[in-house]
């Protein structure tokens, strides 16, 4: 049970570089199932007591990588909407998962609570581990883990984000967005001398804090972003450790890449190519595959790029996003053999698609849905402010539309999400669960489409 078969995968790049593969941990089933019956035990135990620093949105129940980035994007849109400077730091570590240290990892959580029974348990599952390597019919002798968390494990995430965990106390300046390992940290000020000298000055206490873990903070690969309008020969240098960190304009972070501008171009531009990828294999399909095949390789090749965390860059200009709404009409076109030309909305009706722009918004009324249940976690849902007034007049389930300067603060989902939610009907809002919310939303945009077909106003 506690004996690890390492299977290296092959990457990129030299094959005969170890260093381009990635090794895949396959452990017993049995000491899965184990885990499971503990970790449901050991989530229960952590949000009663709230033992999980709200920044930590990697491994965690009703948490995602689009609710991390919502976080990090509304901070950082707020301090341009109020004309401050925001930095933000996208650290890199080495092998985090590989250098846990179990001593400390195990006074950390006695410190935590757990004690007794529970924490001899502990020990036994990362102490006295071993493992090998197999290539093909070759395996090599057995080897003891001395340090890290078992990969491959259901356990061992959660024991890293619980050796994270007091990451968060060493500065009470720096807003921290974090993934499991993959860890951002924002600094924002009125005056650019003052934001970077204390993002120099919080940098310097946290390596500090990496070094005494025994986690390894790669200042090479760490990379910072001034985010705003801001012209890029402005010199902006940040030096720890008499390593200076390299500037960058754009960066994929959690899937997603971000620009210090916030249009979205860079990363509309990668979904783009994939989605252009995807159109090829239709195009060579076509011929072979009949009508239900195409659709299961549309959702499977070009659905999951138009979706993932559109919620975040979604909402932005129309232009920038009209590229991918003519090619995902092209796949529509393709799946149901019709001329270029043709008109889609009926092809969207059926096969029960929408458009991308609908798309958005249904991710986006998903969230706001969640947020006006209680269903995400509190630093999403105290972005956003309850209408002003106690009376139960229509439109009781409606959010109060925040003021703002810039476009740009318009377009992020407390605002533009808001609009959203406060223009849908009641009886939408009012959905028991957030799947027969999804239903009711999906059909009203299908009923558009129909309606437009016939040359009806849809009124909405």
């Amino acid at each position: 049970m506690k004996v690890a078969k390492v299977i290296p995968i092959y990457k990129t790049g030299e094959r005969h570089n170890f260093t381009n593969y990635r090794p895949v941990s396959i452990l017993s089933q049995f000491s899965k199932i184990l885990e499971k019956l503990f970790i449901k035990r050991f989530d229960s135990f952590v949000e009663k007591y709230e033992l999980m620093t709200d920044s930590q949105y990697g491994f965690r129940n009703n948490r995602s990588t689009a609710l991390a980035l919502i976080d990090l994007m509304e901070k950082i849109t707020e301090c341009m909407d109020n004309k401050r400077y925001a930095l933000g730091v996208f650290l890199d570590l080495k092998k985090a998962f590989d250098t846990v240290n179990h001593e400390i990892l195990l006074k950390k959580l006695e410190k935590y609570g757990f004690r007794g029974v529970v924490l001899e348990w502990l020990k036994s599952y990362v102490g006295n581990r071993q493992q090998y390597v197999q290539i093909n019919e070759y395996k090599s002798n057995l080897m003891d883990i001395a340090c890290g968390v078992p990969q491959g494990s259901v356990l061992g995430p959660k024991m890293f984000i619980m050796y994270l965990n007091d990451i968060c106390r060493v500065s009470e300046i720096l807003k921290f967005v974090i993934f499991a390992d993959d860890t951002n940290i924002l600094c924002a000020g009125g005056e650019l001398p003052q934001v970077l000298e204390m993002i120099t000055q919080e940098l310097t206490i946290l390596k500090k804090w990496f070094d005494i873990n025994k986690l390894s903070l790669n200042l090479d690969k760490t990379k910072f972003m001034l985010f705003g309008n801001q012209k890029k020969n402005i010199e902006v240098e940040i030096c720890v450790d008499n390593v200076y960190l390299e500037r960058v304009n754009e960066i994929k972070f959690l899937g997603v890449i971000i620009d210090h501008k916030l249009c979205w171009k860079p990363h509309i531009t990668y979904v783009r190519g994939k989605l252009a990828r995807g159109i090829a294999v239709l195009g060579k399909a076509k011929h072979m595959l009949d009508q239900k095949a195409l659709h299961i390789l549309y959702c499977a090749l070009l659905l999951p790029y138009m979706s993932y965390c559109v919620e975040v860059w979604g909402n932005t200009y129309k232009s920038n996003t009209q590229t991918i709404t003519i090619i995902q009409k092209r796949a529509i076109r393709l799946i149901n053999n019709v001329g270029y030309r043709d008109h889609t909305n009926a092809l969207f009706v059926k096969m029960q698609a929408i458009k991308f722009q609908d798309l958005v918004k249904l991710k986006t009324a998903q969230i706001m849905y969640k947020v006006r249940n209680k269903l995400l976690p509190k630093e999403i849902c105290k972005l956003f402010i309850e209408r002003e007034g106690g009376y139960n007049l229509r439109g009781k389930w409606n959010l109060k539309i925040q003021s703002a300067r810039t476009t740009l603060r318009t377009m992020s989902i407390s605002i533009a999400g808001v609009k959203l939610w406060n223009s849908l009907t009641e009886e939408i809002k009012d959905s028991q669960n957030i799947k027969q919310f999804k239903v009711k939303y999906k059909n009203l945009i299908l009923n558009k489409y129909k309606n437009e077909e016939n040359g009806v106003n849809p009124g909405w």
